[in-house]
């Protein structure tokens, strides 16, 4: 009655997220894979976790799921079947994929699907291994029983193995949210945008615009992933891969993001969180106090008192995208929606300001190659460290990195109605390490000014990074407590800043053996436009 068509389920406690060190791409020639994976020859790693799955699964039901990645019929879409003992798998990828008899129909007599064999085994951390063979289109799971681990249609197939085949058949297989802005007249224009975990990607996606708003409505396309193809009309179209939503439960309330849990209500399976006396659910910064005894994700006794979190950080909820109260009409249309920005984005306190719009395709690619966050207390890593993940995919691309900044170029030359490509940070924070910029709902401003931009209805200020609005040109209309000019303090660049800034980007290239010429050209431009 509380939740209906819901379940609840706990993952082994030395099973709980993504294994990066343990995920390996596997491609015959190892610089093919390049320096930010982990390489292992594909003989090797078949024999490796062959031997894993030798007899491990004995005695258990044997499921074989056949799925589309994308719309049915769209011809974006691309098909996988996926064999596991694991009915926890079968649930999640029947919410995330278009599952079933709709796939061998569009499979139909062709050999050309994305082959992925799981097993529980032993769900042993020291032999937990999930292996990429992008030349085989092939993926094998081992010793997890986590959704990231094991749903092979998402990162595994959807980034990892779809951005290899995405480069030989000239499109793209991206980290992004994809959503809609309507304006009062009935008019959606439709953005992408790429940010590394934590940075509000999943909220932006179902944004609720602010009341001053009025008539204006944002729709979700998607949260997570978007494959792009440039259409006949020059314009860069995009889908949707997933039919769900696999979010991380821990933060997510009806302040931070009220679409997202009005989703869950019902058909979700619940991962890790706490269970309620009443039967329901419970998870830190869900905005609701605490019940007075619950069950904590480890399944022990656990009250408010308790020293551990009752949920664990990365907790998850799978649920129908259909459900979402923002989904967007156009989320299944087989042909996509057309693309007119690009976001990229990070957590920086000081260095890039609010948001800015790159030159051009090229140097949106050398932004989009840069992007960077700093780590907060949050993070088990020092305060303030600089990690870049470039276009939110360092853990998910499945091929060499450097080709994949080519690939990028490549693809402006192709596009002939390019979408602009801007930068936002919403994290830029005061002396006393407070956000300035309110962000959530109010991060509707700056969609607005980009979308103006896409429409050549404002101007902006040519800055050496790029172009930075005129700050009257955000509208800050029933925006309390927030002045212009704290507008334009967060529109500010700081040269000693971005002096630090082209200095790790220049340390962080050194890592790439196969950096376009170009990234570097707009490097030595970027350092010429400071003086340096």
């Amino acid at each position: 009655e509380k939740y209906p068509g819901c379940l609840l389920h706990r993952t082994a406690i030395n099973d709980v997220a993504r294994v990066e060190h343990r995920t390996f791409i596997c491609t015959s020639k190892k610089e093919d894979a390049g320096p930010t994976n982990n390489w292992m020859a594909p003989a090797d790693a078949y024999d490796k976790v062959g031997r894993l799955f030798d007899g491990s699964m004995k005695g258990r039901t044997m499921y074989v799921i056949p799925y589309i990645m994308g719309p049915v019929g769209s011809p974006f879409s691309k098909v996988g079947v996926e064999l596991t003992d694991s009915s926890y798998v079968v649930l999640n990828m029947r919410i995330m994929t278009r599952m079933g008899d709709v796939a061998w129909k569009q499979l139909g007599d062709s050999p050309d699907f994305v082959k992925g064999l799981h097993g529980k085994a032993q769900i042993d951390e020291e032999n937990r291994y999930i292996m990429h063979f992008p030349e085989d289109k092939t993926i094998w799971s081992v010793n997890s029983g986590y959704g990231g681990n094991v749903l092979l249609g998402k990162k595994c197939f959807a980034l990892r193995i779809a951005s290899h085949m995405a480069r030989q058949e000239g499109w793209m297989a991206e980290h992004m949210l994809i959503l809609g802005i309507e304006d009062p007249e009935g008019r959606v224009e439709y953005v992408t945008g790429a940010f590394p975990s934590a940075c509000g990607k999943t909220n932006l996606a179902m944004l609720i615009p602010p009341a001053y708003a009025k008539g204006y409505r944002v729709w979700t396309v998607g949260d997570d992933i978007a494959w792009m193809r440039p259409g006949e009309d020059g314009r860069l179209w995009a889908i949707n891969p997933e039919s769900g939503f696999f979010g991380v439960a821990p933060g997510t309330s009806m302040k931070s993001n009220p679409n997202a849990l009005l989703t869950t209500r019902r058909n979700t399976i619940f991962t890790n969180v706490v269970h309620t006396e009443d039967n329901g659910v419970w998870w830190e910064g869900m905005g609701v106090p605490p019940p007075a005894r619950g069950i904590d994700w480890k399944g022990n006794p656990w009250t408010p008192e308790s020293p551990e979190k009752g949920a664990n950080p990365n907790s998850r909820f799978t649920a129908p995208a259909s459900q979402c109260p923002c989904i967007s009409p156009e989320w299944e249309n087989p042909a996509g929606v057309p693309i007119s920005a690009i976001l990229f984005g990070g957590r920086r306190a000081r260095t890039a300001p609010l948001v800015y719009q790159s030159f051009d395709w090229n140097h949106g690619v050398f932004v989009g190659a840069t992007m960077a966050s700093e780590t907060t207390a949050a993070a088990a890593h020092a305060i303030g460290v600089v990690r870049r993940d470039p276009m939110a995919m360092l853990p998910f691309c499945g091929y060499n990195m450097g080709d994949y900044f080519r690939h990028w170029l490549e693809m402006g030359e192709r596009i002939r109605r390019k979408p602009l490509i801007f930068n936002v940070n919403w994290f830029r924070t005061d002396d006393g390490g407070k956000f300035i910029w309110p962000g959530f709902g109010d991060n509707f401003r700056v969609l607005r000014w980009i979308l103006d931009r896409c429409d050549g209805k404002v101007d902006a200020v040519e800055t050496p990074i790029g172009y930075v609005p005129k700050a009257e040109d955000i509208d800050l209309t029933d925006l309390e407590g927030f002045t212009l000019e704290d507008l334009r303090g967060i529109l500010t660049i700081d040269a000693d800043l971005w002096q630090e800034e082209i200095k790790g980007i220049e340390e962080y290239f050194a890592k790439f053996d196969h950096l376009p010429g170009e990234l570097r050209s707009q490097l030595d431009a970027l350092k010429k436009r400071f003086g340096i």
